[in-house]
């Protein structure tokens, strides 16, 4: 009953995290599905409509959530694997996405997650390049600035790297624009679709609020404390959970909804259009060639790259501050694969 009204919910015109539109279907696998990202993002997943098959490994835990999950009354198979059978979870499979790795701890930043979370994202892009090397891969580990790039370089050293193919989940950044905007503004977030721009962390996350109607007059105060709850979102929940954790239901259900934007574009919906951090052209002349800008979805994945529009005054400023700490990141990246 209440997968059933979920499912309804989701896909009406305000929210639009599940849509149907198309009806075919694609085995999906999520790689940490036994982690607090993992574990909510595969449930949310079991009520997408266009996922026929959820496959869930993890190094521990994975069965379970797997036995859990599928008796969620929608109609995918879920399969789940323990950590010696990663390769039989990525038979098949049309999407990957990775939300593995270790969370973040108050105190911590995302680069601070880098040692560990870098290897453990190289090894499994090694193992989709592998066994699943035409899925499209779905980057939710931090620092999504670097392990994009780790996922690419790992891809391009095995021959299989289709820039089309390889996404970072920034979808978090702009359910936070809405979310906290709709708050200031009085509205609801429908009506603030806030376009973000630039990388996933801290500095490097652009929020264009001059391109919302609901954002467009904001200023002084009230402008760089939203631009601020925004870009350090995270902070403000891991200081929260007081050392429980981070950002973990609120980015699965980020995840889930890129998840389902991809699958819409892979079925051939057009005008699916939403910020994504992929190889990039628009500041590639600045040595940054991986960016997040509105990026239209296809059956091929990346379809079209869009620009990033007009700027205002204060936003200038914002993409002048991202841009050096964003080159630092991606190289930073880059350099552990290398």
């Amino acid at each position: 009953m209440f997968a059933r009204n979920a499912a309804r919910a989701f896909t009406a015109p305000s929210a639009r995290l599940f849509s149907s539109s198309s009806a075919r279907q694609t085995k999906v696998t999520v790689l940490g599905a036994g982690g607090g990202i993992g574990q909510p993002l595969s449930l949310l997943l079991k009520l997408d409509p266009l996922v026929s098959n959820l496959s869930l490994y993890d190094i521990r835990g994975a069965p379970g959530v797997a036995a859990d999950v599928s008796h969620v009354d929608t109609p995918s198979e879920v399969n789940g694997f323990a950590m010696e059978n990663l390769d039989a979870a990525l038979e098949g499979t049309k999407v990957v996405v990775i939300p593995a790795g270790v969370p973040r701890k108050p105190g911590m930043t995302r680069d601070d997650l880098f040692n560990t979370n870098a290897s453990i994202v190289r090894d499994l892009a090694a193992a989709v390049a592998r066994v699943a090397p035409t899925a499209h891969i779905l980057v939710i580990s931090n620092p999504v600035n670097s392990t994009v790039p780790i996922v690419a370089a790992t891809l391009e050293k095995a021959g299989v790297f289709d820039p089309s193919r390889v996404f970072g989940v920034t979808t978090l950044d702009v359910v936070r624009a809405s979310r906290f905007l709709a708050s200031v503004s009085g509205t609801t977030p429908s009506e603030c679709n806030v376009p973000v721009v630039g990388g996933h962390s801290g500095p490097t996350i652009v929020p264009l609020l001059s391109q919302v109607a609901k954002g467009k007059g904001l200023q002084g105060e009230t402008y760089e404390q939203l631009v601020h709850r925004i870009q350090f979102g995270g902070d403000e929940v891991v200081k929260a959970k007081d050392g429980a954790g981070s950002a973990t239901l609120s980015m699965a259900y980020a995840g889930a909804k890129f998840t389902n934007s991809l699958l819409r574009g892979l079925n051939g919906e057009k005008g699916v259009i939403t910020p994504t951090f992929v190889k990039n052209p628009l500041f590639a002349d600045k040595g940054i060639d991986f960016f997040s800008s509105p990026v239209e979805l296809g059956v091929n994945g990346v379809e079209k790259i869009h620009p990033i529009g007009p700027l205002s005054a204060e936003e200038e400023k914002l993409l002048e501050a991202c841009l050096p700490e964003l080159k630092k990141n991606i190289e930073k990246g880059k350099a552990f694969v290398a």
